[in-house]
C-alpha cells in the first residue's frame, strides 16, 4: 500500500510540472533573427518584439514582431510550440514547431510554418545560459497561393 501511494504522490508531481517561462529566450537580446528565404537565397530579417507565455498552455508562447525582406516591413503575430526538450548536463535542446501569420498587405505576405530548435549550455559555476542558438526551418507561403518560399532563419 505504501508503493502504491508513494507512486501516486510521485506521478502527479510530474502531472503538475511546469515549464519555466522561456519567452524572454524568444525576444534574442532585442536583436533581429536574419536567415534566407526562397531559392535564390534572399536576405531576411526577423524581429520579436512580443513574447508571452500561455497561461493555459506552458508550452506555448504568443509573439508578435515584424519580417523584413528587400525593402517589404509587414509585421506578425504567432505562436510557438515547444514539442520536446532534452536536458543533459551541460548541454539542453528545445524542439518545437511554429505559425508566424504577416498582416495582409497584398501580394508579399503570407504565413510563416514551421519547426524550431533552441539549444544551449549551462554553466554551473554562473548559473547562466551560454551559446544559446536557436534555429527555424520552415516555409512561407503567400496568402493567395502564388508564392511557396523555404526559409532558413537563426539567431546569429
Amino acid at each position: 500500500m505504501k508503493k502504491l501511494v508513494l507512486l501516486l504522490i510521485l506521478i502527479s508531481g510530474f502531472g503538475f510540472a511546469q515549464m519555466p517561462n522561456i519567452s524572454n529566450v524568444w525576444l534574442n537580446n532585442s536583436k533581429a533573427y536574419s536567415g534566407t528565404i526562397g531559392n535564390d537565397k534572399q536576405a531576411i530579417k526577423l524581429k520579436i518584439n512580443i513574447s508571452e507565455q500561455n497561461r493555459k498552455n506552458d508550452q506555448e508562447y504568443f509573439v508578435s514582431g515584424y519580417s523584413l525582406v528587400d525593402k517589404t516591413y509587414s509585421k506578425f503575430e504567432g505562436n510557438l510550440t515547444i514539442t520536446k526538450y532534452k536536458d543533459t548536463k551541460r548541454k539542453g535542446t528545445v524542439y518545437g514547431e511554429y505559425e508566424l501569420a504577416e498582416e495582409n498587405k497584398g501580394k508579399h505576405s503570407g504565413i510563416f510554418k514551421g519547426k524550431f530548435v533552441y539549444t544551449f549550455k549551462w554553466n554551473k559555476v554562473t548559473e547562466k545560459i551560454e551559446s544559446p542558438y536557436i534555429e527555424f526551418i520552415g516555409d512561407w507561403k503567400s496568402y493567395d497561393g502564388t508564392m511557396d518560399f523555404k526559409t532558413h532563419i537563426t539567431n546569429q
